[in-house]
């Protein structure tokens, strides 16, 4: 009796077809995992297909033939990356403030999968330098993130939950970078950083300077305090 290989799908003839597409599914997900580990811990460049093809159990040829070069391999590495925030938005998004709060759960639940956050960080810093393969894809990333932030913003405009004169753009640039700084800081100090308190702290404090009618306010305050350094400290103005 011939033993059944690891790969086989047990009560399924080895040679159907439906067994070696799961057997073959199985194993990309398995050389994606080490691959997210691999460029997470030693970045694109300095990560070699060898090195996670030995780390897969496979010879390098064995893993081009799941993935036909290293750049279709950093594909999928950062498709799975994307994958893993689009099931954790759901099929609807919220709606004006309540996207931010949102987000401060994207937070937390990044504060639980490091090496996600690790390997989004790495990549996203190397994608700068010229030539980089992720390059498009982070242009694209931050364009879409700062389009959802920044239609949140206007829809809270159109609410009546921030000031109308809003700079959407600008606000929603600097949200990213909070999260983006935090998830930095959290990396190099995950003791010392609470993600999703800091970025909840931030957050509360932005929205309060960006209410309605806090621009009046901070006008009226500030004409307040040039009245006050008018008077004398004798009161004989």
């Amino acid at each position: 009796m011939t033993a059944r290989t690891t790969n086989e799908v047990p009560g399924e003839p080895a040679n159907r077809p439906g067994s070696r597409r799961a057997s073959g599914a199985r194993r990309r997900e398995e050389i994606l995992r080490i691959a997210v580990e691999t460029f997470a811990t030693r970045g694109y460049h300095n990560a070699s297909l060898a090195e996670i093809a030995e780390r897969a159990g496979l010879t390098q040829a064995g893993l081009l033939h799941h993935f036909r070069s290293k750049t279709a391999l950093l594909s999928g590495v950062l498709e799975l990356r994307d994958n893993s925030d689009i099931e954790q938005l759901g099929p609807e998004r919220p709606q004006g403030t309540a996207f931010l709060d949102h987000l401060v759960e994207t937070v937390r639940l990044n504060s639980t999968r490091e090496g996600i956050v690790r390997l989004y960080t790495v990549l996203s810093a190397e994608s700068v330098t010229e030539g980089h393969p992720a390059q498009q894809f982070f242009r694209d990333r931050y364009d879409g993130l700062r389009a959802l932030v920044t239609e949140a913003l206007r829809e809270a405009c159109e609410l009546g939950e921030l000031d109308a004169d809003l700079d959407v753009e600008g606000v929603a640039s600097a949200v990213i970078a909070v999260m983006d700084g935090l998830q930095v800081q959290w990396l190099l100090a995950p003791d010392s950083v609470d993600m999703a308190a800091v970025t909840r702290r931030v957050l509360t404090a932005l929205l309060a300077d960006l209410r309605p009618g806090r621009a009046d306010q901070a006008d009226r305050a500030d004409q307040a305090d040039r009245a006050d350094d008018a008077v004398p400290a004798d009161g004989t103005g």
